[in-house]
């Protein structure tokens, strides 16, 4: 059985060495890995043209061939969306590409979660309660006693109920940020009882996620990022699976946030891994793919923090229609080289289809287009991302 997913993110020990190091890697990689050459022998034997039926053939395998999985996902799952949920747990790292060991693992993953549910979230009268119940079943009949540190009204640092309120400020901030996450649909609309679940839901993941990783915590736009896979999870088509979605949501947003956490950390937004040095990767790519508008926006000082900021942090979350994020996310998590790699590719694309307008824009009207993304055609600019040239 495969052991337990860790919950806690670790920060990356960086240097500008490694970083030049990592970097001549990547491109590298990029360079001699097949990407669009990875197809298994078997379509060409089998003529296995549709991508439906090549989604459907590699997840019956007993050992996924990941290459091959991620080859057919780039395409976006439109044609397959009822194995977008199966699909997305095996390019997360969720579930392992023994499909033998599926059934352990989710078994495995839900009971932790719940665990820790139980550990992180529970209130101190739960707690207590919880032990006076597990006393009695053992015949023992005790009196409680109340100490300064575990009174209601203490204000002593460290103590549980001192905890509790702080955490309970979190959980306000957390709710304030899902009354406001995707309104228009009734999915996630407050006015609807189905919803109020799913908000329920979304705020145990965020709120538990920020009390196992405090020197992260929980970072506004961090719901928006969650939105997606919580959606896609608890409408898979397997009703018994989509009762789970909060853990398994839960579990792929740690394993998708692993990746780019350091985007959300301030204390390393100057650094070689932060916020900084990821959008000034995407004004160096641009400038190798299209020099011509690299200058002209540069010249206009059309910074990419003026307009990125917000593409990066909650991956594209904010810039597109929500159902076209579904495919923009099947491209994003099926690259080898990870998802931030890909995100700063889309990043670049979606400045090259529309440089003609920004070419014969200035400032306020450039600045205007990027902010309000305006509707393009969504494959074509996939596939721009995919052929852009790397660094």
């Amino acid at each position: 059985m495969k052991s337990a997913m860790p919950f806690q993110i670790k920060f990356k020990k960086f240097s500008d060495q490694k970083v030049d190091f990592a970097s001549d890697q990547l491109g590298q990689e990029l360079e001699t890995y097949p990407f669009s050459a990875v197809r298994s022998v078997r379509y060409l034997v089998d003529g296995f043209d549709d991508l439906r039926s090549d989604l459907e053939f590699e997840l019956s395998q007993k050992v996924i061939c990941i290459e091959a999985l991620q080859q057919v996902a780039c395409k976006g799952l439109r044609h397959g969306e009822e194995m977008r949920p199966l699909v997305w747990k095996i390019l997360l790292g969720y579930l392992s590409v023994n499909s033998n060991s599926w059934e352990d693992e989710l078994t495995q993953h839900r009971l932790k979660y719940t665990q820790l549910k139980e550990e992180f979230l529970a209130s101190p009268s739960e707690c207590t309660n919880k032990e006076e119940k597990v006393s009695r079943a053992n015949g023992l009949l005790r009196r409680y006693e109340v100490t300064n540190g575990d009174h209601p009204l203490s204000l002593r640092n460290g103590s549980a109920w001192s905890q509790y309120f702080k955490d309970a400020e979190i959980a306000e901030q957390i709710d304030r940020d899902l009354e406001r996450t995707h309104p228009d649909i009734e999915f996630f609309s407050v006015n609807s009882p189905i919803s109020q679940k799913n908000q329920a839901a979304m705020r145990n993941i965020l709120l538990l996620f920020a009390k196992m990783n405090p020197a992260i915590g929980y970072v506004q736009g961090m719901n928006e990022v969650l939105a997606p896979l919580y959606y896609v999870f608890r409408t898979d088509s397997n009703e018994d699976t989509a009762l789970h979605a909060e853990a398994d949501s839960f579990g792929c947003f740690v394993q998708l946030l692993s990746g780019f956490v350091d985007n959300f950390c301030p204390q390393l937004d100057n650094s070689s891994v932060g916020i900084h040095a990821t959008l000034s990767r995407l004004s160096q790519l641009l400038k190798a793919n299209d020099k011509e508008l690299w200058d002209h926006l540069e010249n206009l000082k059309v910074n990419t923090q003026f307009y990125a900021f917000r593409w990066v942090t909650l991956l594209l979350t904010q810039e597109f229609e929500f159902h076209s994020i579904m495919t923009i996310w099947d491209f994003l998590l099926s690259n080898p080289l990870g998802v931030q790699e890909m995100l700063l590719r889309v990043c670049c694309s979606m400045l090259l289809c529309v440089r003609n307008e920004l070419l014969q824009g200035d400032f306020a009207a450039n600045l205007k287009l990027l902010q309000h993304y305006p509707q393009v055609d969504l494959q074509h600019l996939l596939d721009v991302a995919y052929h852009i040239n790397s660094l």
